[in-house]
């Protein structure tokens, strides 16, 4: 019912799963070998390519963040040399001036302005010294003031009430003095309480200091970018204080938010401003509280994305061509040989065994040809003494259950020690040899059916070393045997068929990660021996047929007569309550417990075995 309903949803169009495998059933090898690389390979390039696209990307962001950082630290540091130099002028005319002067006598003290003023003309615009009422004392270099009330002026307020501190004001016209060119300066002026001198009498005063706003201009105007970013300074309230825009900006032709940037602390913060989304970075001037904002757009990397964008499209392009042309190639020389060889097969199924079998393409493809050639030469042998072979196979299995040595294991044993020789690996060819002969002298045991556990130990150890070097490491063996039980007795060749099972049946498909473990402790009057590995298990309703011979014991690949074997002997020879125990779980291992009592058979430790 299934099979039918199946073929009448592929009839009726079905599934697109049924209509790709309708379409590839009767496809050649090579159209199949490079479609399917060439999918994977597209599949993998683009991968490679959107993983190299973000990562170009996000280098390419951080990079320029970086340097926008760096920028704003460089303007910074100019912006804090440029209120260093303000501060500078006003401690020294403070401190060597005011300070030493007594202003009933004001020439010494405009004496000194005009030295520091000369010595700062190119930042300076003026120097003055006013009483705590705002009465003018002395200033350099002009000295007719303007009918303004300078009590009432911001930077002489805030100086009065906050006597401790430096207090810098916004950029303003100065508007105290009359200029010999009668211009008018953008100045930003420093401002600090002071004591004054008059006739041994002390006295509050301010002193004022104005600097030529054209300093903080150059220190911006010589910011030099090729992006839409710009730099911005702002003082603690978020008033500008230079803008690259800025009469755009008090003629409200432009809007910047320079008040929400106030807010921001030091760092990278990411905003949204009309409707464009930006990234700014925010670090504030040492001592006078201002910030300086930089801000790039977004749209500024989106620029950058694409040109990384069409440089990854281009290489993923270019490499998925030269795959598609590399896969065409190849498959062409694998499937060539595949389909002469086929041709070959073919006519061998016609019962045709009177023909030569071609040989050649790629290594594995020319051994498949030689060694079905091979067998072909073999099947006439094989069709002539059929009844004889099988006798010879029955013969030879009993025998090798007796012996416990596979004649399979010792040809592949000797063809592996005839390799060596041939490869030059003398060394390893007569650890092999000495390890076959040792596996061999302790079988025959000078005819004795009963050894020491650690005999047997010994000879399960040969045969790994030797299985290691066959089937080159896929498999790693650790060994945790209680040295007290090495001294008791056992009938002998009962280990080597629990290895080999494991070998045979778990290890030779674990390609490298396969564990065999061989442990062995005493539980009171028992000894317990168990091979334990990680294969891929042995499903349940096979398991207890595998001692009774039942009809679910065979698999694919052995009889399980070898552990039959070694329970029936164990049991003949020690009774029913010893013998195997095996447990077993898909995906997960096998664990074959050999069960036998403590037998000591005269022997201890000091005696030897």
């Amino acid at each position: 019912m299934k099979r039918s309903g199946r073929n009448a949803s592929e009839a009726s169009g079905g599934p697109a799963f049924w209509r790709a495998r309708r379409y590839l059933r009767g496809k050649s090898i090579q159209f199949m070998i490079s479609t399917s690389f060439t999918l994977v390979a597209t599949g993998c390039m683009m991968g490679v390519g959107f993983l190299l696209y973000t990562q170009f990307t996000s280098s390419l962001k951080n990079t320029m963040l970086q340097e926008n950082r760096q920028l704003v630290n460089q303007v910074t540091l100019n912006v804090t040399n440029y209120t260093r130099n303000m501060m500078r002028i006003s401690d020294s005319m403070y401190y060597s001036a005011i300070k030493n002067a007594d202003i009933s006598e004001p020439q010494a003290l405009e004496k000194e302005m005009d030295l520091l003023y000369e010595a700062n003309r190119n930042s300076l615009i003026s120097i003055a010294c006013f009483t705590e009422d705002g009465a003018w004392v002395a200033s350099s270099p002009v000295s007719v003031m303007k009918p303004v009330h300078v009590a009432q002026q911001e930077w002489f307020t805030r100086a009065t009430t906050t006597m401790e501190n430096l207090h810098f004001s916004a950029p303003h016209v100065q508007n105290l003095f009359i200029a010999n060119n009668y211009r008018y300066y953008w100045v930003v002026s420093l401002s600090r309480m002071v004591e004054l001198t008059r006739r041994g009498q002390t006295s509050r005063g301010v002193l004022l200091v104005d600097m030529n706003y054209s300093g903080i201009e150059q220190i911006f105007s010589r910011i030099g970018t090729d992006t839409a970013g710009y730099v911005y300074l702002i003082d603690p309230n978020g008033e500008i204080i230079y803008h690259p825009k800025q009469r755009l900006i008090y003629s409200n032709l432009y809007q910047e938010n320079n008040l929400a940037a106030a807010d921001y602390s030091d760092g990278l913060h990411e905003e949204t401003f009309r409707g464009a989304t930006r990234q700014v970075v925010v670090k504030t001037v040492g001592y006078t509280g201002w910030r300086v904002v930089s801000v790039i757009p977004n749209s500024e990397f989106a620029f950058g994305f694409s040109q990384v964008r069409l440089f990854v499209i281009a290489v993923v392009g270019f490499a998925i061509i030269l795959l598609i042309i590399v896969n065409s190639f190849v498959s062409s020389r694998v499937a060539d040989p595949i389909k002469k060889l086929e041709q070959s097969v073919k006519d061998l199924e016609h019962g045709s065994l009177d023909l030569d079998i071609y040989v050649g393409g790629p290594y594995e493809i020319e051994h498949l040809g030689s060694t079905i050639r091979s067998v072909v030469e073999q099947m006439r042998g094989l069709m002539r003494e059929i009844v004889r072979e099988q006798e010879d196979k029955r013969r030879s299995e009993f025998d090798a259950l007796q012996a416990q040595i596979n004649p399979h294991f010792l040809y592949n044993t000797l063809g592996s020690i005839v390799w060596m020789i041939e490869s030059g690996r003398y060394k390893e060819a007569i650890s092999m040899v000495t390890a076959l002969a040792n596996l061999f002298r302790i079988s025959l045991s000078q005819g004795s059916a009963i050894i020491p556990i650690r005999s047997e130990l010994q000879h399960a150890g040969y045969y790994l070393y030797i299985q290691n070097i066959r089937y080159k490491n896929k498999f790693t063996v650790e060994m945790h045997v209680d040295p007290e039980i090495e001294y008791f007795q056992t009938i002998k060749l009962i280990i080597q068929p629990l290895l080999e099972n494991a070998i045979y049946h778990a290890m030779e498909l674990m390609d490298g990660d396969g564990v065999i473990t061989l442990s062995g402790r005493r539980c009171g009057d028992d000894v317990y021996i168990e091979v334990r590995d990680n294969g891929l298990g042995i499903p349940q309703d096979k398991l207890a047929a595998l001692l009774t011979g039942g009809p679910s014991a065979g698999g694919k690949r052995g009889s399980g007569i070898g552990l039959r074997n070694v329970h029936q002997r164990i049991r003949l020879y020690y009774g029913e309550a010893y013998g195997l125990e095996i447990e077993s779980e898909v995906d997960v291992g096998t664990v074959v417990r050999i069960h036998l009592p403590v037998d000591t058979g005269g022997l201890t430790p000091e005696s030897g075995a």
